[in-house]
């Protein structure tokens, strides 16, 4: 009975770590056409308090990169990769031994995609992230989405 106590507290505090992760950044996701059949794609990050969320290319080994992993449609075509829109910040932090390159408050990511066609669609997908502040990280989260495009 006991093995099965500890083992439920440390599922409980396991999960409400993670789920910290996703309260300390929130998402908003939309889509703007730029010319005939080509879109983009915002994925807009708002950071809270003292936290910041690392870039696509943390510079060192050790915190997780921000990544956006897209689900395969027919009728879109990926254009480049995804840009960062924000204030770069690149200081040295010694947990990790190196530059490490982070946004604070508010970052705008970009994608830059293709309509195949007249029918309307989505980019859907999800995000992975980490934040940390002067004193801890917490545990990376992930956010799924999706975004209405064409038609």
């Amino acid at each position: 009975m006991k093995k099965f106590s500890l083992l439920f507290f440390g599922l409980v505090a396991g999960l409400a770590l993670f789920a910290q992760s996703g309260k300390q950044v929130k998402w908003i996701f939309s889509s703007k056409k730029i010319s005939d059949k080509i879109y983009e794609v915002h994925m807009t990050a708002t950071i809270n308090g003292d936290f910041h969320m690392y870039a696509q290319n943390v510079g060192v080994d050790g915190p997780l990169p921000t990544a956006f992993v897209f689900t395969k449609n027919p009728l879109l075509q990926l254009d480049g990769k995804v840009k960062e829109v924000g204030k770069l910040v690149k200081k040295y932090e010694s947990v990790w031994s190196g530059n490490v390159s982070y946004y604070e408050k508010t970052v705008n990511f970009v994608q830059t995609v293709k309509v195949r066609g007249a029918a309307k669609t989505n980019l859907a997908g999800k995000v992975e992230f980490m934040v940390c502040d002067e004193s801890r990280c917490l545990p990376p989260g992930e956010v799924e989405f999706s975004v209405n495009i064409g038609g």
